[in-house]
């Protein structure tokens, strides 16, 4: 409960602080829309803990931004996405020797990770400093973030009734055979990066980024497993955005 009234909170704040900043700056009325891609690393903060490696993905999607005024050397927007995204995690078997645990039946190394689907849909305040016509632009963006299930899959190299429990120095597996439970997930996204404008050929954004979800894939109550089961992704993306409408220079 605490956790969904700090995103309702960041919501809000979000919805009220820019318009209400935008009166007292520089007028702006830029609406630029474009396209995203990158790539994701995620894992799932199980409580029990799953020992586990970085699981990599694709995400891409479509991007928007209105940018609303410019507060002094600040360039105040708000900035947004609809991405389908591929996350998930990776297990990490290892023994007491941090060797790979060998699977009696197979002869290999137990392998096991999971590749979850989602429709994702982040909503940032927006803020940059630098050029706004032609040239470089460093900026920051922070807001909430809701991701909707399509889809799971799993890669397993053993049988889970054949699972080498005996050399395992991690013995938590009930997540192995769960599918997600909460379809709905919700959270809080930052990220920092850089931007070149050019008027004739738009806006070119590389973002380095990192969600930490608040909602967890499992059920938390006391009779559910899982006290904890929240995503944790750290994403690398290229944003192309073109305008739609340039009021540039221009003061209210």
């Amino acid at each position: 409960m605490r956790q969904i009234r700090r995103f309702s909170v960041l919501t809000f704040l979000l919805a009220a602080v820019l318009p209400a900043s935008a009166q007292i700056g520089k007028y702006r009325n830029d609406m630029s829309i474009g396209v995203n891609g990158g790539y994701i690393l995620s894992n799932v903060g199980f409580t029990p803990k799953v020992n586990q490696t970085f699981h990599g993905g694709m995400t891409g999607g479509l991007s928007f931004r209105y940018v609303c005024e410019k507060y002094f050397s600040t360039i105040c927007a708000i900035q947004g996405e609809v991405n389908y995204a591929q996350i998930g995690w990776k297990e990490n078997i290892l023994d007491i020797n941090d060797a790979p645990v060998i699977n009696p039946v197979t002869g290999v190394a137990e392998e096991y990770s999971r590749t979850i689907n989602y429709i994702q849909v982040p909503v940032f305040a927006h803020l940059g400093w630098g050029r706004e016509d032609k040239g470089f632009q460093f900026f920051f963006q922070a807001g909430p973030q809701v991701g909707f299930y399509l889809s799971e899959s799993t890669k397993s190299t053993f049988d889970i009734d054949d699972a080498n429990m005996s050399d395992r120095v991690n013995s938590t597996i009930a997540q192995d055979t769960m599918a997600v439970e909460n379809k709905f997930d919700y959270g809080i996204a930052a990220g920092l990066g850089l931007e070149y404008s050019h008027p004739k050929i738009g806006h070119f954004q590389l973002e380095a980024r990192y969600y930490y979800g608040l909602g967890n894939i499992y059920g938390d109550s006391k009779k559910d497993y899982f006290g904890k089961s929240n995503f944790n992704n750290i994403m690398v993306k290229l944003t192309y955005l073109f305008d739609i409408v340039r009021t540039k220079k221009r003061e209210k």
